[in-house]
């Protein structure tokens, strides 16, 4: 018996741990091998890393460290930003990363998705959809860091990204982002319902009790969260935080996968 995953996803700028709101004004949170520490010691499923501003400058994730990252990480973890080579995965898995995440040009260029899967294996591909509703009202796919709308579907999006290839779709909420008002169930629903492999629900986690929303009603196969474990009280007071093994497992065992 296994339960649904419980991810930290923290944002990488300039070295530094950050916050965003809606992808916007990324608030600085402090150092992330400190942050590390304490999800080792808390025992956290996994860790996602992002460089928010690596497809802007044009690069990756610096792969030195990516390297410290790996050494005092104590569980699996994924990293994205930047990534439009095979060369690129190439360095970040020998960095000691798991799996790539691919964002931008997984849209740009879903051939891509197909080559590395090939290469390293579906497991270690992680398609990364950013998903916002337009001015209709309808969800769409953005990219470069939610700035650009591609006039895609995340449902059709994250289907064709599983016949490309992709071992997982980590699907996160722009409007949600940082605001710690749950997540937005109907888009998880749509998603999760269209593919087979896993998807990851983020943005808009304010309490544990939404991790079981997402996965009871929304069927997410993982939860991933920011703001929830960077920030604690009405005040948003930097503090990082993780919950017990035993309450996540009290919230999420009503959807025990065997």
């Amino acid at each position: 018996m296994f339960r649904p995953r419980v991810i930290p996803c923290l944002l990488l700028k300039d070295k530094g741990l950050v916050k965003t709101i809606k992808f916007k004004e990324p608030k600085y949170i402090g150092d992330p091998i400190n942050a590390i520490r304490i999800f080792n010691e808390k025992r956290a499923d996994e860790l996602i890393f992002l460089d928010i501003k690596a497809t802007e400058e044009k690069r990756i994730p610096n792969l030195e460290f990516i390297s410290q990252i790996s050494d005092e990480c104590s569980m699996p973890f994924g990293v994205g930003g930047g990534i439009r080579k095979i060369e690129h995965i190439k360095n970040l898995i020998a960095a000691g990363a798991e799996k790539a995440i691919i964002n931008s040009y997984a849209i740009e260029r879903p051939d891509f998705v197909t080559e590395t899967a090939n290469r390293f294996g579906s497991q270690s591909v992680v398609v990364s959809i950013d998903v916002k509703k337009n001015f209709f009202g309808k969800y769409e796919v953005y990219i470069k860091s939610g700035k650009i709308a591609t006039g895609l579907d995340p449902v059709a999006c994250a289907k064709e990204m599983e016949k490309r290839g992709a071992g997982e779709i980590f699907l996160n909420s722009i409007d949600k982002d940082g605001t710690m008002s749950g997540y937005d169930i109907n888009l998880i629903e749509k998603v999760s319902k269209s593919v087979d492999i896993p998807v990851v629900a983020c943005g808009g986690a304010g309490s544990v009790e939404d991790f079981q929303t997402a996965v009871n009603e929304g069927y997410a196969s993982a939860v991933s969260a920011g703001s929830i474990f960077v920030f604690v009280g009405k005040h948003r007071a930097v503090l990082i935080n993780f919950p017990s093994v035993d309450e996540i497992n009290r919230v999420l065992q009503q959807r025990a996968i065997y």
